[in-house]
């Protein structure tokens, strides 16, 4: 009897994980067809010349040297670097502030949250172009507002000293998701917490400072790690604002416009191949070392 209730047992075993793992199978194909072969290709085919049309060769670390003394790689590595360390940090600190804002209780703030929310869905395409009219040096909104206050508007993308802020200024468009991320962190917050250090006398200041942002500091990790990986990927805005050549003057010459350009203007693919494995290294490795921080920084519960 023993036995057949084991045998029964492991049967029931073997059937619950086959419907486990038909369950995730679409998610394991998906994941091996469209990341883990793509990151087999691209780090095979980064040692080797190919151009579509024939065969790969191969040619060791060839690729990673030309990079090397690639001026065009380290134009795209600066101004990408620029863009990360701005942007970034920018997004974050507009983002919990409109979240603290939408935070509060009042008439209609369902409406709001949505009207912030809706330009992180519009396509980057689109968003850029109403940009590019709203930045114009002349015709521009946002400079007619800065010279009705009497200063002169920058020329935004046709100078090469205010192109990359320009893009920064254009980032800001879609800070609605990590808005709504930080809102979400904010209401998870026990009131009652905040109600003790009023009642103790803390300022709202205070409040903010020794409350609400060390509970929030494992949303802050999530944004920060998001938003420094779409950082080195910004590619649309990059594009449409300064073609494959980054105008004016290379001044958006992003690092992922650098890989499109190899691959797709000049059909090097292995070239743009191996620039795409440093850049996932250097992703990989910011990362790691952000998350190599946390211990110090960010607080785990209440």
């Amino acid at each position: 009897m023993n036995r057949l209730r084991r045998s029964g047992a492991r049967s029931l075993g073997r059937r619950e994980a086959l419907a486990g793992f038909l369950f995730v199978a679409p998610w394991l194909v998906a994941l091996a067809v469209f990341h883990l072969y793509p990151i087999g290709a691209a780090t095979y085919l980064s040692f080797t010349e190919y151009d579509v049309l024939n065969p790969p060769e191969w040619a060791g670390v060839d690729n990673y040297v030309d990079m090397w003394n690639d001026d065009a790689v380290w134009l795209a590595a600066r101004n990408s670097l620029f863009y990360a360390l701005l942007s970034v940090p920018i997004g974050l600190a507009v983002s919990l502030m409109l979240a603290l804002l939408l935070n509060r209780p009042v008439r209609g703030v369902g409406i709001h949250r949505t009207l912030f929310y809706m330009p992180a869905v519009v396509p980057p395409v689109a968003g850029t172009i109403v940009f590019l009219l709203l930045m114009e040096p002349r015709s521009g909104l946002l400079n007619t507002a800065i010279e009705s206050v009497g200063l002169d508007g920058p020329a935004w993308f046709h100078d090469p000293r205010w192109a990359k802020w320009g893009l920064i200024v254009l980032s800001l468009w879609g800070v609605g998701a990590a808005t709504l991320i930080f809102l979400a962190g904010l209401q998870e917050i026990p009131q009652s917490l905040l109600e003790a250090a009023s009642i103790d006398g803390a300022s709202s200041w205070q409040r903010f400072l020794r409350v609400t942002l060390p509970l929030l500091t494992p949303v802050i990790l999530f944004n920060l790690v998001i938003g420094i990986i779409y950082s080195f990927q910004v590619f649309d805005a990059a594009m449409i604002v300064g073609g494959p050549t980054g105008e004016p003057n290379g001044s958006t010459l992003m690092y992922m416009v650098l890989i499109y350009r190899s691959a797709f203007r000049y059909f090097n693919m292995g070239y743009a191949s191996a620039q795409a494995m440093v850049l996932f290294l250097v992703i990989l490795a910011v990362t790691a070392a952000i998350f190599g921080t946390t211990r110090r920084w960010v607080h785990e519960g209440i």
